[in-house]
């Protein structure tokens, strides 16, 4: 199969992704995004953080809006899933289950996926858009400002997202999803902030009722307004590992203040950078390394220098 060509190829569809496609295509670069449809954006229900939405907007509604935007001025969007690439800058190509992409530049926007609680798909989704299950206390404690809620994971990870929830409510009891793993330090903390500690680990949760049951492991049974897993995330970083660039702690990609990773060619935007896991940063990531890929295009080319 005879690979197409282009300046660059997005790999994700996300805010990053998109907004990197948006500069690049007003840049008049020959860009592709290759996307499975897996942004995390695309579950938020409604989000009232992003800046210019004072009524919130719902993520899938966002991603919509910037797909059509990219599409505007040039970027082509692909639905598949990449699964190698290699090469080096000016040459790289990519293979997905129905395409083959050559490019000069590779820019990752591959994100993170959130480790969920046992539920089944429909419930998952239902929580969601009630409000009862959250994964963000950036993006949406407000909304849970006074609420009773249950954070799931007794360990460090848990008491954090406990702490900063302590901003919106003082009502929160932090539930081991298997162990309790609490220094003496992290139960000082939690004392000092009021926060519960369940006696038992979760069992299973009940959202079919106008609140949400975690039931305990000795039977017992509590019930809160909403629902915190911090259960962690998972880096989507298996083409970065092909393209061998630098990760931080094994799991995401190292960037310089260009968004450029340690191979040249290679650039890295959004979740699957350590930063704060933000369509904002995402965003703002974007268009520093878009720019930055044009200009060491141009560079490439002898059409000037880096700005």
């Amino acid at each position: 199969m005879t690979a197409d060509r282009y300046d660059a190829l997005i790999v994700g569809g996300g805010p990053g992704g998109l907004t990197a496609a948006i500069y690049l295509a007003r840049y008049h670069r020959r860009v592709v995004v290759v996307d499975e449809g897996h942004s995390r954006a695309k579950w938020i229900p409604l989000s009232h953080n992003h800046a210019g939405f004072p009524d919130g907007i719902a993520g899938e509604e966002l991603l919509r809006r910037m797909r059509e935007q990219a599409k505007r001025y040039g970027a082509k969007i692909l639905t598949d899933r990449i699964e190698t690439v290699d090469g080096k800058a000016d040459a790289f190509e990519a293979q997905g289950s129905t395409v083959t992409i050559s490019a000069r530049a590779v820019l990752i926007a591959t994100g993170v996926e959130n480790r969920r609680p046992a539920l089944d798909a429909d419930t998952h989704r239902d929580a969601l858009q009630r409000g009862a299950l959250r994964y963000c206390p950036v993006c949406d404690g407000y909304e849970a400002t006074g609420l009773a809620i249950g954070v799931i994971g007794a360990d460090t990870h848990g008491v954090a997202e406990a702490l900063f929830l302590h901003t919106f409510s003082d009502r929160i009891t932090l539930v081991a999803h298997e162990t309790i793993d609490l220094s003496a330090d992290d139960r000082s903390a939690l004392a000092a902030a009021g926060i519960k500690i369940a006696a038992r680990p979760l069992a299973r949760m009940d959202f079919s009722g106008d609140r949400v049951a975690l039931h305990l492991t000795d039977g017992s049974e509590l019930h809160v307004d909403t629902v915190y897993p911090a259960l962690g995330s998972d880096s989507n970083n298996a083409l970065a590992r092909q393209l061998g660039v630098e990760l931080s702690d094994d799991r995401c990609i190292v960037v310089d203040t260009k968004q450029r990773a340690s191979v040249a060619g290679v650039y890295a935007v959004g979740d699957i950078v350590m930063s704060l896991d933000q369509i904002s940063v995402a965003m703002g990531h974007a268009a520093i390394a878009a720019t930055a890929l044009h200009n060491d295009l141009r560079n490439h080319d002898g059409e000037g220098t880096a700005s």
